[in-house]
């Protein structure tokens, strides 16, 4: 069984539908059930006292665990040949998140060119974790554009990697991983010992599609020479060690500045800048950064019509 012409029906489906409204009110969705049982052994097993690390690794293993397990159970109940491709491809759908990345980014970008900061504040909020009401226009665009570069390797590329090397396991475990980070791979008194394992295996499993996005980024883009610099000079310099690839990448390609003074509701993150010489992103390079994702996924698609093409 091919696993890239699986994961190519998934981002194909993912391109069309993305995940309806009206089937997360029925069923949720997987990310949704993988945090309800994060949240349980959050509950049982965060608790003060010695062992928290421990503990923290013992609950990431089981969500991992039990995530694969399920996984390869429907793996090898798919039937031979392609009616097995398209259903792991329907089964891996809700594990990439395509067509919801550009519309998250676009509804930041609308109101932003329309001149209507509240209205854009509100949706980048949906998006990043800084302060919103702090933002204004050019901050606005850089949190959008950081989100839209980073979720692109976290949200398509990553999960469509493991799915290639490992199919629905593979997917289906990345997308726990990334959810335990998300969940409690925080740095706050409550998780830093708790959410330790959980942390460094994210760190890990983006080490590679973290760079391939980088990577897609600048061969897309009408500068790639400079989005290949910017990545080379800056990326290793950026708070996160795999964030700063895509995002060097995306602010090389469109001459803008990136990361840069966080405003968070604790205070404000020192962060260096990313391409710090260039301007502050406008509400065009906004969309012109939509455009050039656009072409970026069209680019993962065609590379694993490649795979499938050479029987990989």
């Amino acid at each position: 069984m091919s696993f890239a012409a699986m994961m190519l029906v998934a981002l194909a489906i993912d391109w069309v539908l993305g995940w309806p409204a009206w089937l997360y009110a029925r069923i949720g969705h997987p990310v949704t059930w993988m945090g309800a049982l994060i949240t349980a052994l959050e509950a049982r097993l965060n608790h003060a006292g010695t062992g928290r690390r421990i503990r923290g690794v013992l609950a990431a293993g089981l969500v991992v665990g039990v995530v694969a397990l399920i996984a390869l159970a429907l793996q090898l109940a798919l039937p031979a040949g392609w009616l097995g491709v398209l259903l792991g491809g329907v089964l891996a759908w809700p594990l990439v998140a395509m067509r919801s990345m550009h519309s998250h980014v676009a509804k930041v970008a609308d109101p932003l060119q329309a001149g209507d900061t509240d209205a854009a504040r509100a949706a980048v909020a949906m998006i990043v974790g800084r302060d919103p009401a702090l933002l204004d226009p050019p901050g606005i665009a850089r949190a959008a554009l950081e989100s839209l570069a980073e979720n692109t390797s976290d949200g398509i590329v990553a999960p469509v990697f493991w799915g290639v090397i490992a199919g629905l396991p593979g997917i289906a475990a990345y997308k726990a991983i990334n959810t335990l980070d998300s969940m409690i791979g925080h740095k706050s008194d409550r998780y830093r010992a708790f959410g330790w394992a959980s942390a460094r295996v994210d760190d890990l499993v983006n080490l590679l599609p973290a760079r391939l996005t980088g990577v897609l980024f600048a061969l897309v883009s009408r500068n790639a020479g400079a989005a290949i610099g910017c990545m080379a000079r800056d990326a290793r310099e950026h708070r996160s060690p795999n964030a700063g690839w895509p995002e060097a990448a995306m602010a090389g390609a469109l001459g803008v500045r990136l990361s840069g003074p966080r405003i968070y509701a604790e205070g404000v993150a020192p962060e260096p800048w990313v391409n710090a010489t260039a301007p502050d992103p406008a509400p065009t390079d906004l969309r012109r950064g939509l455009a050039l994702y656009a072409r970026a996924m069209a680019a993962l698609a065609l590379v694993l019509a490649l795979l499938v093409w050479l029987g990989l």
